[in-house]
């Protein structure tokens, strides 16, 4: 049984659609202190808000009932889909992030997280597939939850996709600027995962951006924007293990 306290945020509205979430979307909060995260999700002038919190300590705080939208995606897009707050149940897990001095996820939170989203997909369709994270869904805006979150840990207990990134290996590597079929198959997989990118064949910002946030999940030890030989096989992979769990 999940130990849930709850904190009510009047930040919420009705899920369009069918009303079912079938994603979760995972966040850091970004900000000093859980105190301070938590009154900024329950002020209704922030208009942020999202389903659940998680300190360092592991303690979960419900904040909008799972059934109703909350405010957590912003501007995202996944698959064709762009009213991802609709589809999705948001996690913020409390940690300082890249602008306050990013910290490793302590286990404590990690291991709550994960017996919440087995909590949740037993009442809701979300498969691991559709376990992301924010950069993910807004590579252009934000980069939570970041590299060091341990992805690898949710895929061993079945409850999102990673696979062991390809080590540093020479060959040539895509830059903004490089043009191209490489650069065009390269969008197209990007794509495939789920990506919101251009396929015309131009490394430009919005290329580089998901490559930095596929990079931020899958190729944690170098965050550069580039796409190497690592990152493209990475990639690859990535994508066969993804087909593979929707077969």
């Amino acid at each position: 049984m999940v130990e849930i306290a709850s904190r009510w945020s009047p930040n919420f509205d009705a899920r369009a659609g069918t009303g079912a979430p079938d994603m979760v979307v995972l966040h850091y909060t970004g900000m000093p202190t859980a105190d301070a995260a938590l009154d900024r999700l329950c002020d209704p002038a922030a208009k942020v808000s999202a389903h659940y919190l998680i300190d360092e300590q592991g303690h979960i705080v419900a904040l909008v009932p799972e059934i109703s939208r909350a405010w957590h995606a912003g501007r995202a897009y996944w698959r064709g889909d762009t009213d991802i707050n609709s589809l999705s149940i948001g996690i913020e897990l409390v940690n300082p992030g890249h602008e306050f001095g990013y910290v490793a996820f302590p286990e404590a939170q990690i291991t709550a997280l994960m017996a919440l989203l087995r909590d949740i997909t037993r009442r809701w369709p979300i498969t691991p597939a559709r376990v992301v994270g924010h950069s993910d869904i807004a590579p252009d805006r934000k980069a939570d939850p970041g590299e060091k979150f341990p992805w690898q840990r949710l895929a061993a207990a079945g409850q999102a996709i990673w696979v062991t990134p390809a080590p540093p290996m020479p060959g040539p590597t895509l830059v903004p600027g490089s043009t191209g079929q490489d650069v065009r198959d390269l969008q197209a997989a990007l794509a495939q995962v789920g990506y919101r990118v251009p396929e015309d064949g131009v490394y430009g910002d919005k290329t580089q951006a998901a490559v930095t946030a596929f990079q931020r999940r899958q190729r944690q030890a170098c965050v550069d924007g580039a796409a190497d030989v690592s990152t493209l096989k990475t990639l690859l992979a990535f994508l066969a293990a993804l087909t593979a769990a929707e077969a």
